[in-house]
């Protein structure tokens, strides 16, 4: 289903505020966008018309695609009838449009200081072969969630080394609670400890080797990250069966305070109160340093805006990118009311509430490491599938191991050649 909305024309005084430069920008802007759902609707046509009003000789056309089919869609129009500005992911998610030349090099805007300086924690996933092909709009953390009350209980404090977090789950084990809640019926739950466990092993350039196909699954480092892993296993870090759950049925196993934590993204929280815990016993910590020599990252996906390659409006197309990173424009879409996620620009405000205030210092000032997509993004989506599939085996089966990495070996080999 496709919808077009004109952007509003600005009265003369808020073409007048904008300054000579940018009302010199005229022509068509059009702009494709899969932010279909209601609220980033709204904030797609809130941006749209904003952009409008700075720029009121010239006609913006946006055209909102349903999200699944937009996936289907874009090679076909970025190839035959390109718009403008396209909305799409980060890092290898992007790659396919890179590699095809489908996708514009705007290494001109990193160089800029506005973007250079305040989005620097998200320019290595905009970055294939030293060059930047997008900017991003919105991403969200990850990290552990936990419950603080059993903390308190146990006499337990946050852990930032890979001992203190061994100690404190082995103090939640000797409670009779699990460490940790997940559900792996779906896969990529095991693909976020994955993506941990190796950031924090092995580092970010290291992981996106790995998911990029130039290391091998059976390499000794790769081994490694699945003996740190094991080591929970054993432990009986993880709550039993958790093949048979949804990561929303794994939920209860923490709210009932049968668990101690979850590793999840930040869009968890919401069903954690809505649940019944409240803030005071809820709360987050940066999954913890393992590897000393190891800068830390993390999991943030992120979504962006590119301009195609054979874009007919190059100039606006920039300057509407140049808009989108802003700082005033990362507050007002971000907030609560819009996408309730966290800004990409380090000096865009954010709204009161304190898991958005945690990640995003966390993103901004404390991820030097780098900010992955997570692993069903980073690696090709066949490897993705083969993988996941292979560590939630592990971890019902962590003797499999080495058929484990022997059949990541084979699709790794079969995949990117």
């Amino acid at each position: 289903m496709h919808s077009k909305m004109k952007a509003s024309v600005a009265a003369l005084a808020l073409s007048a505020m904008a300054g000579p430069s940018l009302a010199d920008l005229s022509g068509d802007l059009v702009i494709f966008s899969d932010m279909s759902n209601p609220a980033p609707r709204a904030v797609m046509e809130g941006m749209v018309e904003r952009f409008g009003d700075m720029h009121p000789d010239l006609n913006i056309e946006l055209t909102i695609i349903d999200r699944e089919a937009y996936k289907t869609q874009i090679r076909n129009f970025l190839t035959a009838n390109p718009p403008d500005v396209a909305n799409w992911y980060a890092a290898n998610r992007m790659r396919p449009y890179v590699d095809a030349g489908l996708f514009e090099d705007v290494s001109d805007l990193w160089a800029e200081p506005e973007i250079a300086e305040n989005l620097a924690s998200t320019k290595g996933a905009m970055t294939i072969d030293g060059a930047q092909w997008g900017v991003p709009y919105t991403y969200y953390q990850w990290g552990v969630y936990y419950r603080a009350d059993i903390f308190d209980e146990l006499g337990l404090s946050e852990p930032t080394t890979w001992d203190e977090e061994l100690a404190n789950c082995q103090a939640i084990v000797d409670s009779g609670r699990a460490c940790y809640t997940i559900g792996t019926k779906f896969l990529w739950t095991a693909g976020g400890w994955f993506d941990y466990l190796n950031l924090r092993t092995n580092g970010y350039d290291f992981h996106m080797a790995l998911t990029n196909g130039e290391v091998e699954w059976t390499d000794p480092r790769v081994r490694e990250t699945f003996a740190n892993w094991r080591t929970l296993i054993d432990m009986g870090a993880f709550i039993d069966n958790h093949q048979s759950y949804s990561w929303q049925e794994a939920l209860p196993f923490m709210v009932n305070g049968e668990a101690a934590a979850y590793l999840m993204g930040n869009f968890a929280v919401a069903p954690l109160r809505e649940a019944g815990l409240g803030d005071d016993q809820l709360d987050f910590y940066q999954f913890v340093q393992i590897n000393p020599e190891v800068e830390l990252a993390e999991d943030a996906p992120t979504d962006t805006f590119h301009i195609p390659a054979n874009a007919a409006n190059k100039e606006a197309a920039r300057e509407f990118l140049r808009f989108v990173v802003s700082a005033e424009n990362q507050t007002i879409i971000n907030g609560g009311d819009a996408l309730g996620q966290l800004p990409v620009n380090a000096s865009a405000s954010i709204d009161d509430d304190k898991f958005l205030a945690q990640g995003f210092e966390m993103l901004s000032s404390n991820s030097p490491g780098g900010i992955a997509q997570f692993f069903d993004r980073d690696a090709p989506a066949e490897m993705a599938s083969v993988a996941m599939e292979g560590f939630q085996e592990f971890m019902v089966f962590p003797d499999n191991l080495d058929d484990v990495l022997n059949r990541l070996e084979s699709a790794r080999q079969r995949i990117y050649e």
